[in-house]
């Protein structure tokens, strides 16, 4: 496993909105994206935080194939819906904006839904439905993504790892939320083995030949990139454990993250142009708050989810288990545990070396550097 140094939130939160600045990123815009980026890690989902800050966003920029000032351009708007086009900028500001956007209609209105198309990755799908729980509102999310999953009886990707995001405000110290791909595993998690050295767990890759790849993971990640092999979704290969369900649910984000904002979907997806070379992504989005006080309250909403998680939580647990989970309780525990700050691998790194010295980023100093 690769060795890891703890940085601490304030430098590393300052280091990464610094960063973002001297690629191009406007200062308020930068203090978002850090946001999203960080919230990440701080709930203890290593494949969307510090992992993906150079390749992901800081390399793309400088590919030229994301636009490091955002156009967040409405192209329709009623009381209750918009539409948006955020002209292939930063998908964490553009997330940011359409969810407020749909959490301030929701207010006035009882639900607001905003629907995003030609954006970029926007980080950890989590943080939108939170920032609607945060205002007494149920918040959903969902995203495309490039073509690396293969539906049920098929060995190509053809859609992304498309979460369904759901957030549900509660009276605990932590809200419900469901964040996870419909696919078994997605992307950032190979591309997380492949720096600490782990092989690809069986039966979330599938090969052209129909059978599961296994092995090192930056080679299963080339296959994946290259079109031979792809990840398979929730259920696995086949029917036997519903594998039709994944790819039914990742087939709804799919739509709904193309067709009311007239977006690219499966293949377009793939960053490439038709010679091969990169190209944006445009990625689509959708946002959804419902808000609790035009139902029966914010204050019932809150006690009665809470209730919910609890007797679930107190129901008989298997034999050996030492406790029962609700969805968001164990990022909150990740979030506790990590109040002194971010584990860093020696992959990352050496990424962060080369963007400080490549900005002249002197004045800061990191720990594996003692």
């Amino acid at each position: 496993m690769a060795k890891t140094n703890i940085v601490d939130w304030e430098t590393i939160t300052n280091f990464v909105i610094d960063s973002f600045v001297g690629y191009g990123v406007p200062e308020e815009d930068a203090k978002i994206c850090a946001d999203v980026l960080l919230e990440s890690d701080k709930r203890g989902i290593e494949s969307h935080g510090v992992n993906r800050f150079k390749p992901v966003y800081l390399d793309r920029i400088r590919d030229g194939i994301q636009n490091p000032v955002t156009n967040f351009e409405i192209i329709k708007e009623t009381p209750t819906t918009a539409v948006v086009d955020g002209h292939d900028g930063m998908g964490q500001v553009i997330g940011y904006k359409a969810m407020k956007m749909a959490i301030e209609k929701a207010k006035e209105y009882g639900m607001g839904m905003v629907v995003v198309r030609n954006s970029c990755h926007y980080g950890i799908a989590g943080y939108y439905p939170s920032m609607a729980c945060k205002e007494g509102c149920i918040g959903m999310t969902g995203t495309n993504a490039r073509p690396s999953v293969a539906p049920t009886f098929g060995v190509e990707g053809m859609f992304g790892t498309n979460p369904l995001t759901i957030g549900i405000p509660t009276d605990e110290d932590f809200d419900f939320l469901i964040d996870c791909a419909s696919s078994i595993t997605q992307n950032g998690k190979v591309e997380y083995y492949e720096r600490i050295g782990e092989d690809v767990h069986p039966g979330t890759i599938i090969g052209q030949d129909g059978e599961p790849v296994e092995g090192d993971a930056g080679e299963a990640l080339k296959m994946i990139r290259g079109g031979t092999a792809a990840l398979t979704t929730l259920g696995g290969i086949g029917e036997a454990l519903g594998g039709y369900k994944g790819y039914g649910y990742a087939m709804v984000v799919e739509l709904l993250s193309a067709v009311l904002q007239d977006g690219f979907y499966g293949k377009a997806l793939d960053g490439k142009d038709a010679d091969g070379n990169k190209s944006p992504y445009h990625l689509g989005h959708f946002f959804i708050a419902i808000d609790t006080n035009h139902f029966l309250g914010e204050e019932l909403c809150r006690k009665k989810a809470g209730d919910i998680i609890r007797s679930v939580r107190a129901s008989k647990k298997a034999p050996g288990a030492e406790r029962i989970y609700t969805a968001g309780e164990k990022e909150h525990l990740v979030r506790l545990a990590r109040k002194d700050g971010v584990p860093i691998n020696e992959s990352v790194q050496k990424e962060i070396i080369e963007v400080r010295d490549g900005l002249g980023l002197i004045q800061y100093k990191f720990p594996w550097e003692d």
